[in-house]
């Protein structure tokens, strides 16, 4: 199971958009997917990871980060 977030930012001044999932972000993305795998898979959880799709201007170039975070932040 992968959950992925997407993130963008409109202008590089601002930096790149897996830069602004902060650790308030990642409690939040945790949480849900928790909350999804609790009710989805009351038995056996599948494997999981949590991966961000950046997206950056000016060329909209997307970075796929997989395995970004995980449960220890």
């Amino acid at each position: 199971m992968v959950f992925v977030e997407v993130r963008y930012r409109s202008h590089p001044a601002f930096g790149d958009g897996a830069a602004s999932i902060t650790a308030t972000k990642r409690r939040r993305i945790i949480a849900a997917a928790t909350h999804f795998l609790g009710t989805c898979y009351r038995r056996t959880l599948p494997p999981c990871r949590f991966d961000v799709v950046s997206v950056s201007p000016p060329n909209y170039r997307v970075d796929w980060i997989r395995n970004a975070f995980g449960l220890d932040f």
